[in-house]
């Protein structure tokens, strides 16, 4: 099968966000940041006499908004079993089940759809949201794979794929689906 795509990885896809990771048995790291990098690739197939999959015009600044959504941010998962994270509109408070307890302003937090901020986590939410937005301007490009790529530090990074045995046309990817599930 032949397939096209394009892989782009310019310098103001990035983030600048604190976080910390929980782990298996409930132990956290202590709240730090990174500056985060993100690389991402779309492969399919051209559609009938076309030239161009997806026109680079139009996803980078897909990838540069949703970048820009949670830069310079504290960075919450919004589904893990050892925190809980409220919102009363001014402020976000995320307790931990320790007792660990942070009240922040509202504008300085994202509270992600995720389980964990781990890097392969943002690179998932990142994908996901891209091809989301993707598939309201190319709803019928057929894509066989995707990767998203969150560099956490320089040459560190955490990858997210998602094939397909066939290419698959965007508007048919279900983006309800929970990205919780493991």
């Amino acid at each position: 099968m032949e397939t096209f795509g394009i892989r782009i990885y310019k310098e103001y896809f990035n983030f600048a966000a604190a976080h910390f990771l929980i782990f298996e048995d409930g132990t956290r790291e202590e709240l730090h940041g990174h500056n985060y990098q993100v690389q991402m690739m779309i492969e399919g197939m051209l559609g009938g006499d076309k030239d161009i999959f997806i026109d680079f015009l139009h996803i980078k600044p897909i990838v540069k908004a949703i970048c820009d959504s949670i830069d310079h941010r504290t960075i919450f998962p919004d589904s893990n079993p050892y925190i809980t994270v409220k919102s009363d509109g001014g402020s976000v408070e995320a307790v931990y089940h320790d007792g660990d307890r942070w009240v922040i302003p509202s504008r300085d937090v994202v509270i992600l759809p995720i389980p964990n901020t781990s890097a392969e986590r943002l690179a998932q939410y990142l994908c996901h949201q891209t091809l989301q937005a993707l598939a309201e301007k190319y709803p019928d490009a057929a894509i066989s794979r995707v990767e998203f790529a969150v560099e956490e530090s320089r040459g560190q990074a955490a990858v997210y794929r998602m094939a397909f045995e066939a290419p698959k046309p965007l508007h048919e990817l279900d983006f309800n689906r929970s990205l919780v599930a493991r």
